[in-house]
Formats: C-alpha cells, sequence, structure tokens
C-alpha cells in the first residue's frame, strides 16, 4: 500500500523547491506519493514586522500562487505538480522573475492554456489559498513556513535542506524524516545554514 505524503510550497520559495526536488527523488525509490497544496508566504507574513527586502520579495509573491490555485482548480493535481515545476524551473534554476511573460511560458509547457496566467491579478483565488494555506500552516504553527511536509499523522516544517540529494540517498533521508517526525514530542531540529543553494 502506498503512503501518501502531503506537500505544501509557495512558487516562490527557494527552500521548499530543493525540498519538492528530493520528495520527487522518494517517490522513486520509495512506496509513497505526493500530494500538492498551495501556501502563500506572503499571506502567512502579512502581519509580521519584518524587514523591508523580504517585503518587497513578497509584493510579487501572489500571483504565482495564484496561477497555482487556478490550475488545481481547473486542471487538478497532476496539472499542479507539473505547474510547480514548470515555474520553480524557471524561477529557481534559471533566475527569472514570476512575469507574465515567464508564466505563461510555464503554462505552454504542461500544456495549460496561457490564458491561466490571468489569475495572476485575480484575487477571488484567495480564499481558496488561505483555506489550503491554513490547511498546513495551522497542523505546525505561524512560526513557521514552508516547505512543509505531513505524513502518517505528524506535520513538520521542513526538511530545509540545500541540496536534493538523488536516488537511494534521497531515500535514506526520507526514512530519517519518518523515524524522527513519528516521535510526537519532537518539535525542532535545526542548525546554521553553512553552504548555499544548490538548484542542480
Amino acid at each position: 500500500m502506498t503512503d501518501n505524503a502531503d506537500f505544501w510550497f509557495d512558487p516562490a520559495c527557494p527552500f521548499a523547491w530543493i525540498t519538492s526536488r528530493w520528495i520527487l527523488e522518494v517517490e522513486k525509490v520509495r512506496d509513497i506519493s505526493v500530494t500538492w497544496h498551495i501556501m502563500s508566504l506572503a499571506y502567512l507574513n502579512a502581519d509580521k514586522e519584518i524587514p523591508d527586502e523580504y517585503r518587497r520579495f513578497l509584493a510579487t509573491a501572489w500571483q504565482p500562487v495564484r496561477v497555482c490555485a487556478a490550475v488545481e482548480q481547473q486542471f487538478g493535481q497532476e496539472k499542479l505538480a507539473a505547474i510547480y515545476t514548470a515555474l520553480g524551473t524557471r524561477r529557481h534554476v534559471e533566475q527569472r522573475e514570476f512575469t507574465r511573460e515567464t508564466i505563461e511560458a510555464a503554462l505552454a509547457e504542461v500544456g495549460l492554456p496561457a490564458e491561466l496566467a490571468d489569475a495572476m491579478d485575480d484575487d477571488s483565488y484567495d480564499e481558496a489559498i488561505k483555506t489550503s494555506h491554513h490547511l498546513g500552516m495551522d497542523q505546525v504553527g505561524n512560526e513557521v513556513g514552508t516547505p512543509t511536509i505531513a505524513f502518517e499523522g505528524q506535520a513538520f516544517f521542513g526538511p530545509v535542506i540545500t541540496k536534493a540529494p538523488k536516488g537511494e540517498e534521497a531515500g535514506r533521508l526520507w526514512d530519517g524524516f519518518v523515524a524522527v517526525t513519528a516521535y510526537p514530542y519532537v518539535y525542532e531540529l535545526k542548525r546554521a545554514r553553512t553552504t548555499e543553494l544548490d538548484f542542480s
């Protein structure tokens, strides 16, 4: 029997992107399937004291997550996963901004209509985004963000990794994640980051 892992992401988050590439590797070597969910860093931080630089970053963060919401509503999980990969590759690997041109190119790559880019500025998707957001964040608390993974009744922020392992190495990291998160009294495991993000 295949186990389900729920994964919350904001397409603008580089940490979620790397962790998402890891869990896709895990699907190849462990008997799990991933259900993808959107969350919003802009919504999460709307009323928080954050640096101006981060506030500027969040100013354009609603647009891609709205497009993801539109894709999920109209085309379902498979296309949500596909558009996340297409958007994330452009943003995090190719270092492109989330312009309409970038989003339309991502939509075209996965066989979706360009008109879905209209969702960028359509706040009617925001309630659905907030609902999905709370489904994940209410399990882990608002002091964390994305990536968030829920598995077998436990939900955690992370793991935050700077490079996604491949193959069996990805599987072993998953085994460790499952073992640690299964213990109900674990709340935090953290150390200072000493390496740059590696999107390869």
